[in-house]
């Protein structure tokens, strides 16, 4: 059965999840690229205050909301493709979905090439193309693909694993990690505005290596975020709330038990953590956001919440830039300079500056500035025959 009820705690859980990957990536700006906080510590990461508070933040934040925002995409992808179905534009489905997939990929090689050489959104675009196609195939043939898919990819994080155990198990080859992520470090915190572009540029293949590795993990999960929709299970039936509970109790029980690998005395902890349990935790996030929303759902946070989800993508790159202007050497330099309470201390200002962009241009505009111009663009090779159509 299709519904065209909105679901509004999709916009709470987008803008945290918007937020909280910020939650993650400030660690990569505060230490200019470096991003071996995401590892393991075989000597053990807790004896020092410093180190303890950023190890339990990151343990919240590291994959998690990725995997909430990456399963919110894939929800949003079954609920556009309905929307075609409903307005009476199921012949355009996938093609115009594609092309706004297409736009959105240069906006993630622009916004990793200039800003931020984390972006997600060129894996999102891809994925959104491979799941789109996969859309048009019979159930049978979709679950053979996730089985696969699910194989494959734990497969390659058992492999990553066992590369960083070599890796830093190796006093020759940790020494060499450790002077490229030192050489990368000092072009984010020495180098002009325009040789870090340069850098990602020469670069590119190495940097989008995560990008490109984690393609299979977001097809199963956009997979799962259609399930979600298909199946109903934000319902207000008996048996929905039952399917909801089940999750937030796997997602927040057994997700955060399996989550804390990341304390292990292994230099991959963190590693298995955010590719492996991760994606669980986030699906705990999701409904208890749902749970929250149901009983207190128009809270100031909620609606704050709720205003960031609905410019999803112009807070991103935004928030991208801001924490950029603050960390890298042509703008305040901050970067290796700040403890971990000073960087959740920025994080926590970020968000808050999100929340106030969000609320005051949302006061004017229906959705966010990015998501005006990307959205006119999507329309654009059916405008012409709208407005006929119209006139």
């Amino acid at each position: 059965m299709m519904t065209d009820k909105r679901i509004p705690v999709l916009d709470i859980a987008r803008g945290a999840a918007i937020l909280g990957t910020l939650g993650t990536n400030i660690w990569l700006f505060a230490y200019l690229g470096n991003y071996d906080f995401l590892l393991g510590d075989l000597a053990g990461m807790m004896f020092t205050w410093d180190m303890f508070v950023e190890s339990v933040f990151v343990f919240f934040m590291n994959g998690k909301f990725l995997g909430l925002l990456t399963i919110l995409f894939g929800m949003g992808l079954e609920i556009k493709r309905r929307s075609y179905i409903r307005n009476g534009e199921e012949r355009l489905w996938p093609w115009l979905y594609l092309w706004g997939m297409m736009l959105l990929f240069i906006d993630g090689y622009l916004h990793y090439l200039l800003v931020f050489e984390f972006d997600v959104l060129m894996s999102y675009a891809v994925t959104g193309v491979i799941v789109a196609f996969l859309l048009t195939r019979k159930r049978g043939f979709i679950k053979g693909v996730a089985i696969t898919l699910g194989v494959i990819h734990l497969i390659g994080v058992l492999l990553m694993a066992g590369a960083m155990e070599l890796i830093f198990r190796i006093e020759e080859l940790r020494e060499e990690f450790v002077a490229e992520m030192q050489a990368m470090s000092a072009v984010y915190l020495n180098g002009t505005y325009f040789e870090q572009v340069a850098f990602r540029f020469s670069d590119f293949w190495a940097m989008r290596a995560e990008a490109i590795a984690i393609i299979p993990m977001n097809i199963l999960l956009f997979l799962f975020g259609v399930y979600l929709i298909r199946s109903n299970v934000f319902a207000q039936t008996e048996d929905a709330r039952q399917r909801r509970k089940k999750m937030l109790l796997w997602g927040l029980g057994v997700g955060t038990l399996l989550n804390l690998v990341t304390f292990l005395p292994t230099y991959s902890g963190g590693i298995v953590a955010r590719y492996a349990f991760a994606p669980l935790m986030a699906l705990g996030y999701l409904m208890a956001f749902y749970w929250l929303w149901e009983k207190r759902g128009n809270g100031f946070l909620f609606r704050r919440l709720s205003e960031v989800g609905r410019t999803a993508l112009s807070c991103y790159m935004l928030q991208n830039i801001v924490a950029s202007a603050i960390f890298y050497g042509w703008g305040l330099g901050l970067g290796g300079q700040l403890n971990s309470v000073e960087v959740i201390g920025v994080w926590t200002l970020i968000c808050i500056g999100m929340m106030v962009f969000a609320h005051l241009w949302l006061k004017k505009f229906s959705t966010g500035p990015f998501e005006l111009v990307w959205r006119w663009l999507t329309r654009l090779p059916v405008r012409r025959k709208e407005e006929r159509k119209a006139a």
